[in-house]
């Protein structure tokens, strides 16, 4: 899976979580998900637990603190599939 792949699936996700109409039409991978998308903490959370299923991936916690930006969970998502 390419990371235009994995970013289209990544956006699909946090969709229904995402306040700031504005920052999701202009997603990029510096797109921050608190800052930039008004996406809050508990959401942040299901968003992890939606990407663990979507990918057939489990985060742990130290990898869940880093998955604030769209690049960071790009990462650590490409480094669970390449776990697997």
């Amino acid at each position: 899976m390419n990371k235009e792949e994995l970013l289209s699936k990544l956006k699909t996700i946090i969709t229904p979580y995402v306040q700031n109409q504005e920052g999701l039409e202009n997603l990029t991978e510096d797109t921050d998900f608190i800052q930039d998308l008004e996406i809050n903490s508990a959401n942040l959370v299901d968003v992890i637990l939606d990407v663990e299923d979507e990918f057939d991936i489990e985060i742990d916690n130290e990898a869940m603190e880093k998955m604030l930006t769209v690049k960071a969970s790009l990462v650590i998502i490409e480094e669970k599939l390449n776990e697997k």
